[in-house]
Order: structure tokens, then C-alpha cells, then sequence
């Protein structure tokens, strides 16, 4: 292909898809306008080229989440080969539904059921379905962000800033039906007083209580118990969705390490390494509901999915990768702090070891962030202000990724101190949240 391939193609894409990509993540807009590099030819470890043979070193968000392992793991790789070689798809099921369900039950002995999905939103969708049929019940009450259906996006029918503060601002409702208006309503992390309020507002409607189980903050000590004692109390379900915060801090769920008992858990992203896969695990009970209800897909029975599931768990535990996640991501935070100190930079580092976040502390912060991915580009390293550490990163290239982010902090320090940062930016400043493209 021709030189700048990645944006050319990229504006070939927008003509004929809407909004150019199939993910918000990975829009170019969301990092470096009109400089991010959109496509790649090859990922291995923790390294992209892309389709110009550009080599960079991914610190950024890892297949957004997804590739724990890093990208193109051997050993995930050729459990997939095999399963290709003997037929990913036939007319009678895959056997590894079978034993990837038993393994996810052994790892949560609270669960006894399982379903499969392919990805984290629909299976947040056959979640919120789950306790829907289960209580026959509709309001949610939800914190977090937990994907593009309508049970979720309709909280933005009322008031269209309501998911704001859940990750993506600015998610517009257009096409969710008038009539979902009231059915989901939102509470911050570790809000109490909040979600009693709602409870108190709605009881005796209300299905469920879905909760991310951890992202940017840990949970305040009595946060859980009173989410357990009401969600019991009025006969709600309560849905823990583990889909960027699962298999990173233990070989499960992160609500294990809590001692959390929901009715029902959710995974995606980093439970396959890449390969498309989701389960829902819950309650007898609560998920024999599914029988009373119609959730079918010809695809959640490929078997891709559930066998590269059994074997990123398998290596999960064996390497204790969640062990090396948190090394790393330590290191990174403490470098970041480090490195902000030395360049006379306000920063505020927050986030879980494996999923690390830093923001300018500057009213102007979104010019800095696009500077600060800028420069990192200019040194063949993918990055933004969070890190997504995966199995493939070692030391070697954190070494390489903190030398840069060095040279990023003292061009950002230089930037502030001329009074006008912007005019270190060869490309337009980078979107916050959903944004229509021209």
C-alpha cells in the first residue's frame, strides 16, 4: 500500500462506515486525530505494525482489554489452530461448553449455571433479561458502564447527561424506544445514600442492581454489604459485571478477592485473549429463568471461543499472570508519578495496578493529553493516559515506555510554560466521549 496508508484508509472508512470503526475505542478521534495510526498488518506480544510496517510498542489498551496475554499468544494460538483444523462450527455443540462451565463454577463456588455469549454487551443484555424474567420486574439500577443496549442507554431518554459520569459522556439515545424512559437509573461507586434513595423511590419495581465490580477506585469498606442486604431485602438480582476487571488482580472474578457473593457475574474481554467470548455465570434459580424467555444465537454455539477460554485460564493460573500484572502496573503508576515530579507536572494517578489511569490536573487537559499521545507516537509507542498491562509487557519495555513518557512530560512542561500548548499540536485535539463525525 501507499505511504500513510493507515490514513488514507481511514478516510476511504468513514465514507462507507458509519462513524468509521465498529468500536468508539478504537475511532483515531479518541487519540490523535488525523495522526493515529487506524490499522495494523501484525500484533505480537506487546508490539503493533501497522500497514506501512511502522513498528510500535503497545502501552496503551491492549486489544481494549482484551489480549491479558498480549497479542497473538503461541500457546492460545494453537489451541485455536487446532480447533479450526478440526471444525469451528457443525451442527451438533462443542463439548468445551461443558468444561469451561465446570471450570467457572469451580473458580465460583458461590454459581451453579452458566450461559455463553461472544461479547461483553450482549451479555450484559442476557443479564438484565435474566433478572427481568426472574422478578417480573423492569427498573435497573446500575453503576458503571456496561455497553450500547437499550436497557442501558435508555437511562439517557430522561436526561441525556445522565451516563456522563459512567465512562463515556455524550452517548446520545437516538433509536432507543420512548417507552424504556424511567427503566434504568444510575448511582455513582460507592454512593450508598444514592442507590438507598432510588431503592426507597422505586421498590417493589425494581429487577435488578448491577454494579462494575471495580474500575478506578476500590470499593469503601461497607459499599457491598449494603448493596447485598437491599438487593436481598426487596428481591432484586444483584449483577456483578466483571468485563474489564475480571482475571486481572485473581484467577476469577475480582469479587472473589472482596468475598462478594452475587446472583449473577458476567465476563468477556480478557477471559479468551482476543477470540470472541463471554459467559454469564449465576444463580440455579435466577438463571433457569432463561427457560422461561428466548436468548438463542446461532454463533454463541462456534467453538473458537470457549476453547481459547479453557486455555488463557489454564495459563492465567499457571504463569499467576495476574501476579506479573500488578508488578507491572505498579511500576508504571510509580513512574508516572516519578516523572510528573521531576517535570514540575500536576497529574492524578488512579486506577487498579493492571488498569492504570493518569489526567492532567490543568484546566486545558485535553490539549495535554493529545500532546502527551502525540510525542509518545513520535517515539513508535502507542500510548494514552491510561495502561492496560498485559503478560507480554516485561521490564525491558517499561524501561523504553517510561524514557518516553520522560521526553512527552518535559515537552508538556515546556507547553505549559509558554502559555499556549496548543500550538505544540500538529493535529486537532482529541475527543473526550461520543462525538458525531463529520
Amino acid at each position: 500500500m501507499e505511504k500513510d496508508s493507515c490514513q488514507n484508509l481511514y478516510r476511504q472508512a468513514k465514507k462507507i462506515i458509519p462513524g468509521g470503526t465498529q468500536l468508539l475505542s478504537k475511532r483515531p478521534e479518541m487519540f490523535l486525530p488525523g495522526g493515529w495510526p487506524a490499522y495494523y498488518k501484525k500484533a505480537k506480544g506487546c508490539r503493533i505494525w501497522d500497514l506501512d510496517d511502522n513498528e510500535y510498542l503497545d502501552c496503551s489498551l491492549m486489544g481494549i482489554g482484551s489480549c491479558i496475554l498480549g497479542y497473538a499468544d503461541s500457546d492460545i494460538n494453537k489451541t485455536v489452530k487446532a480447533v479450526i483444523d478440526h471444525g469451528n462450527m457443525s451442527t451438533l455443540n462443542a463439548s468445551e461448553e461443558v468444561e469451561l462451565s465446570e471450570l467457572l463454577l469451580e473458580l465460583h463456588p458461590w454459581a451453579q449455571m452458566v450461559r455463553f455469549a461472544r461479547t461483553g454487551g450482549e451479555a450484559m443484555a442476557i443479564a438484565v433479561r435474566t433478572a427481568r424474567a426472574s422478578t417480573g420486574r423492569d427498573i435497573v439500577l446500575f453503576c458503571g458502564y456496561h455497553g450500547w443496549h437499550d436497557w442501558y442507554i435508555s437511562a439517557n431518554l430522561g436526561n441525556d447527561k445522565s451516563l456522563d459520569g459512567h465512562l463515556l459522556p455524550g452517548l446520545d439515545p437516538a433509536g432507543v424506544p420512548r417507552a424504556l424512559e424511567g427503566t434504568s437509573h444510575p448511582f455513582k461507586y460507592n454512593d450508598s445514600e444514592k442507590l438507598l434513595e432510588l431503592v426507597d423511590r422505586y421498590k417493589g419495581k425494581i429487577a435488578a442492581v448491577v454494579l462494575e465490580t471495580v474500575r478506578n477506585v476500590f470499593p469503601d469498606k461497607d459499599f457491598y454489604k449494603i448493596i447485598r442486604k437491599t438487593t436481598k431485602d426487596i428481591g432484586a438480582v444483584f449483577i456483578l459485571d466483571e468485563i474489564t476487571s475480571g482475571w486481572r488482580l485473581n484467577c476469577g472474578g475480582a469479587h472473589l478477592l472482596f468475598g462478594w457473593q452475587p446472583d449473577i457475574a458476567v465476563f468477556a474481554k480478557a477471559i479468551s485473549n482476543g477470540f470472541p467470548m463471554a459467559t454469564i455465570i449465576g444463580k440455579e434459580k435466577i438463571m433457569n429463568s432463561l427457560q422461561s424467555t428466548f436468548v438463542s444465537s446461532t454463533y454463541w454455539t462456534e467453538r473458537i471461543g470457549p476453547a481459547a477460554a479453557l486455555a488463557t485460564i489454564r495459563k492465567i493460573k499457571e504463569k499467576n499472570v495476574p501476579a506479573h500484572l500488578e508488578k507491572i502496573g505498579k511500576r508504571v503508576q510509580k513512574g508516572w508519578r516519578n516523572l510528573a515530579k521531576k517535570n514540575n507536572l500536576k497529574i492524578r494517578v488512579f486506577g487498579i495496578y493492571p488498569l492504570g489511569h493518569f489526567s492532567f490536573e490543568y484546566e486545558d487537559s485535553l490539549i495535554l493529553k493529545t500532546l502527551f499521545i502525540q510525542e509518545m507516537l513520535r517515539q513508535q509507542v502507542l500510548a494514552t493516559t491510561a495502561f492496560y498491562v498485559s503478560y507480554a509487557h516485561k521490564n525491558k519495555d517499561i524501561n523504553l515506555y517510561l524514557a518516553a513518557c520522560d521526553q512527552a512530560f518535559g515537552t508538556i512542561a515546556e507547553a505549559i510554560k509558554s502559555g499556549d500548548p496548543e500550538k505544540y499540536l500538529k493535529y486537532p485535539v482529541c475527543h473526550s466521549g461520543f462525538k458525531r463525525l463529520a
